[in-house]
């Protein structure tokens, strides 16, 4: 508020004023030449309210007003001698002041925003963890004994010349649900296509033998037997079919299991397809395997 009495004195009271160039200040940045100002504010509140003589009699108020922000503005340019934070000739140290001032808003206001410096510090450390994520994790998959992956991370054909040849065999199973129409017909062999199982069990045997045409790093293995049984499963209304692969060598057959299990489940589909799009194939399933020098393994039920 400001007073004009008949001797031309102008008195002005800076609290409000103070206090709302601090509020300003904080909203719109909170960066140190923020804090500066918001400081010398302080500093002259702290010293007392500011007092303006207009020597001229009947000054307008606005004239006033406008004397006083100017004189505000170029006090506060100037270096204050009573200010224990600008003072040139007190010894006190500058940055100290900020940092305590800094202190004092932030238990009162919180934390600053993190600030573009230190925004790209993190941004390189992220980076960093970035690059060295592939090799931890390369690290990781070797330790864990996924063999189809090299030190680099690329995908290799495991190298199976060291190993001594034994029997190898394995079984594998999985199921087709077909509901009741498709299954009343597959049973009664009514399909357009012809006999369903009879054809799925050819297929399921030619698909084990492509399994490493299928497959990119499975060996090529000489197959000593493979052999499909499809049956109908009238409870769930499905065809339930398990194959056995067997070998004499180096690697395992248990994806020549797996692989006709599938090519089998795939063909019925085939076959059945125009009579329903309903039917499932799932339940894809290694069931045993024996042989090798992980030794044998079996599904527990």
């Amino acid at each position: 508020m400001v007073v004009v009495d008949g001797s031309g004195e102008v008195e002005t009271g800076v609290n409000c004023f103070s206090f709302g160039c601090i509020v300003v200040s904080l909203v719109v940045t909170r960066v140190g030449w923020c804090w500066q100002l918001v400081a010398v504010l302080v500093a002259e509140d702290l010293g007392g309210r500011w007092q303006w003589v207009m020597k001229e009699e009947g000054m307008w108020q606005s004239e006033a007003v406008e004397m006083m922000f100017l004189g505000r503005v170029s006090s506060t340019l100037k270096p204050l001698q009573r200010s224990r934070f600008f003072s040139s000739n007190s010894g006190y140290d500058f940055s100290k002041a900020i940092q305590e001032l800094n202190k004092e808003m932030e238990s009162v206001f919180g934390e600053p925003p993190t600030s573009s410096l230190s925004g790209s510090i993190d941004n390189q450390s992220m980076a960093q963890d970035l690059e060295s994520a592939p090799t931890n994790v390369t690290q990781s998959i070797s330790s864990s004994g996924l063999t189809h992956i090299d030190s680099k991370g690329e995908a290799q054909m495991v190298d199976i010349s060291p190993k001594e040849i034994t029997k190898r065999v394995a079984v594998a199973s999985c199921k087709v649900i077909l509901g009741q129409k498709v299954f009343d017909l597959v049973s009664a062999n009514q399909m357009e296509k012809g006999d369903v199982l009879g054809v799925a069990k050819i297929a399921g045997i030619c698909g084990a033998k492509q399994t490493s045409n299928l497959i990119p790093l499975c060996h090529i293995i000489n197959l000593t037997h493979v052999a499909l049984n499809l049956t109908l499963n009238p409870r769930d209304l499905c065809v339930e079919i398990e194959s056995e692969a067997a070998s004499n060598g180096k690697t395992g057959v248990e994806m020549e299991a797996l692989t006709a299990v599938t090519i089998a489940g795939l063909t019925v589909y085939d076959m059945c397809k125009a009579a329903s799009k309903d039917i499932l194939i799932t339940d894809v399933q290694l069931e045993s395997k024996s042989g090798g020098k992980s030794g044998d393994w079996l599904r527990k039920k």
